[in-house]
Formats: structure tokens, sequence, C-alpha cells
């Protein structure tokens, strides 16, 4: 969680703060085989170098970045959560409940997907 620590103290809203906290090391304590960066002012986890999720703030909630075939794999359990989404994240507002079960599962799939791949983002 060092990594994020600066990223972290420039969130104003202490509740926000915490939040996106609480998210982050539930994936560094979850996965704690992934590498956390900050990259592109993101928070970040990756895999011996390809990028496995991004976790950023935003006013109302936060986004979640796992890439298109993640998204696409997981789009009908990220509609039934309820999240809105785009083509490449989802975002849960800072009132939602988070469900750990789907994020879970999608960085569970980025891993293996990408076991293989040897650059940052899937070609």
């Amino acid at each position: 969680m060092v990594a994020f620590v600066q990223y972290l103290e420039g969130i104003d809203n202490p509740d926000h703060r915490d939040r996106l906290e609480e998210v982050l090391a539930w994936v560094s304590n979850t996965f704690p085989n992934l590498e956390p960066h900050i990259k592109w002012n993101t928070p970040m986890f990756t895999d011996h170098g390809t990028f496995i999720i991004g976790i950023d703030k935003a006013k109302h909630h936060m986004s979640f970045a796992p890439e298109e075939a993640a998204m696409v794999r997981f789009a009908a359990e990220i509609a039934k959560a309820g999240y809105s989404s785009t083509k490449g994240l989802f975002r849960i507002k800072w009132n939602e409940a988070i469900d750990y079960e789907l994020l879970e599962n999608i960085i569970a799939f980025n891993i293996q997907d990408k076991a293989e791949c040897s650059t940052f983002w899937r070609k």
C-alpha cells in the first residue's frame, strides 16, 4: 500500500479516501502477488509487468478499469450488480455496495487470461 499513500493523501473527502483505501487494501490482501503502481495518476495493479486492473476516484464514484476483454466477459454480471459501465470500465458510486466476489472474479480472470502476456496492455 506504500505505492498509494501519496495518491490517497490527495483525496480531499475523507469518506472517499477511506473507501478507496479499503478497496485497494482488499485487492492487495486478496491478490498479494500483484504489484501496486501509480501510472497516469491512477492506482493500478500489475502481474509480471502486465496490467490487471486500475481503480481510480471520480467526483461521484470509483472507476474500475480491467481492460475491454474483461468488460466483455463480465458485462452481464456488472449490469446485474447495477453498476454503470463503458467499453473499458465500470463505476461504483461512493454510496453503493461493492460486489467483492465480482471484483475477485474479474481480477482472477485477468491474471489467468494474461498469464502468457508479455506486454502491458492486451494486443
